[in-house]
């Protein structure tokens, strides 16, 4: 007991040191500094909170009670509950690995100065190059198709306040906005936008509930969700994608000053997360259930107030992991330079811009992304690893941390691993991924790639004269203006 007492002491001291030592080494102690660890150095379990409490629903936010008329009332609590604590087991997973990695590494005198770890790093190290090239296709698709739908939502968001410019000029100017992020060089740095991200992510919550309930119920109200398959499991599909977000776990793990204090974070931010997605989309659908099928963003059908136009939510997050990829791909990662790193991420924004212009069905692009990409990607991938990594008992018994006794230590663990792989597999990328995908083909019928304004209201008939031409009649599904 007392070899295994000291054999944790030196675990903790290598997992720590050098990332203590690399944040402190050589900083002048003065005002600026000060001032610089206060608002830019953040490593501390407070940061991890509010990075991934803001980082896991975001803009997803918006499109729950749409996920809710497709569901139905009692599926959608039950999917967002059981969606939060699958995601929460997979984060675990993926802190455990992380910390299995990182020992494993700094045993053998690795410096991870100037180098983020990554998830597909950790596979690598792990499991071989096959496991490598899996896990960063997936994360890196993931990665840029999660920057996509942020930019969408944006665009979408600054619409309904002002509506002078249609959806795609929009997607232009916050393409550009986006490009900013370039400057910020990791997670450490994400202080005070991921507090931000969380203050803007609470207000627009709870925003939605307390203006659905004070609008009450519209004349005719029908809750007839769920009616068709192909709705039911592209809502939980959407789901799944809001409890999904953990694809950039390993870099805000890296960016703590004592990463092995992750484990329950992401637990306690699951939880705050629930008590702002349940209230919201709840209220939402109470007020105006059948409507949202075609309104797949809620502030569409809230009435334009101050209050509306102050509920936005900020961006960035999942552009930062694929910049480092990016940066060790072209041997930049580790150049001290901001200004040059600055410069050699622009080429990873300009996909980014393209695809947002080319798919802005804000909505159904998330069902999609959660079937295909988010099921493997911070589902599957994680509980396979799990299971092979430590499928030895060897492994096992070397392992940094042993699983707890409430969850039946390795037996329980890998029976909860299996059933997750199953279900998701089945359900998740199985009926999920053929639901979304159909839906998703109908919005590219309905209203066709580069839409300019996806489900905008018509435009007001034009009234210059006997011989002004009239109004072209709108498909049935066609809420929105020509491109």
């Amino acid at each position: 007991m007392a070899s295994a007492s000291a054999s944790d002491k030196v675990v903790e001291t290598v997992v720590v040191g050098n990332y203590v030592e690399m944040e402190t080494e050589g900083e002048p102690k003065g005002i600026k500094t000060k001032v610089s660890n206060l608002f830019w150095h953040g490593g501390s379990v407070y940061d991890a909170w509010f990075s991934c409490a803001s980082n896991q629903v975001a803009q997803v936010l918006l499109t729950l009670p749409y996920s809710f008329s497709q569901l139905g009332m009692l599926s959608g609590i039950l999917f967002q509950l059981f969606y939060g604590l699958m995601g929460s087991w997979t984060a675990y997973l993926i802190s455990i690995l992380y910390v299995e990695y990182r020992t494993r590494k700094e045993r053998e005198k690795a410096d991870f100065r100037n180098h983020v770890i990554q998830w597909f790093e950790v596979l690598d190290g792990l499991l071989g190059k096959h496991w490598r090239n899996v896990g960063l296709a997936f994360n890196c698709t993931f990665l840029m198709f999660g920057s996509v739908i942020q930019l969408i939502a944006c665009a979408s968001n600054i619409y309904y306040i002002n509506d002078n410019l249609d959806k795609r000029t929009w997607t232009y100017i916050f393409g550009a906005c986006c490009a900013t992020t370039v400057f910020i060089p990791s997670f450490h740095n994400y202080r005070i936008w991921s507090f931000l991200g969380l203050i803007m992510t609470t207000y627009t919550a709870w925003y939605l509930t307390i203006a659905s309930l004070l609008h009450g119920q519209v004349e005719g109200v029908r809750h007839s969700g769920p009616t068709k398959l192909v709705l039911y499991f592209t809502g939980a599909t959407n789901i799944l994608y809001t409890f999904g977000g953990h694809a950039v776990t390993v870099e805000i793990m890296h960016a703590m000053w004592k990463p092995q204090k992750f484990k329950a974070i992401y637990l306690i931010a699951t939880l705050y997360v629930l008590t702002l997605t349940l209230p919201s989309a709840a209220a939402v659908y109470w007020a105006f259930g059948d409507m949202l099928l075609s309104h797949s963003n809620a502030f569409s059908l809230l009435p334009k107030t101050p209050f509306r136009d102050m509920a936005f939510i900020t961006f960035g997050f999942a552009c930062t992991p694929l910049y480092f990829v990016w940066e060790k791909a072209i041997g930049m990662h580790e150049c001290k330079s901001l200004c040059k790193r600055a410069a050699a991420r622009l080429p990873v924004v300009v996909p980014i811009w393209f695809l947002a212009i080319i798919f802005p069905f804000f909505g159904p692009i998330n069902s999609t992304v959660g079937s295909l990409l988010v099921s493997f990607t911070v589902y599957i991938i994680p509980a396979l690893a799990h299971i092979f990594t430590f499928r030895s008992a060897t492994a096992r018994e070397n392992a940094v941390e042993q699983p707890p006794k409430y969850f039946g230590r390795w037996v329980g663990t890998y029976t909860i691993n299996v059933f997750l792989v199953v279900w998701v597999l089945i359900v998740g990328f199985g009926f999920g991924g053929w639901a979304s995908m159909t839906n998703f083909i109908h919005q590219i019928d309905t209203f066709g790639l580069f839409t300019k304004c996806y489900q905008c209201p018509p435009p007001p008939p034009s009234h210059h004269g006997i011989n002004a031409t009239a109004a072209a009649p709108l498909h049935p599904f066609n809420h929105t203006r020509s491109p």
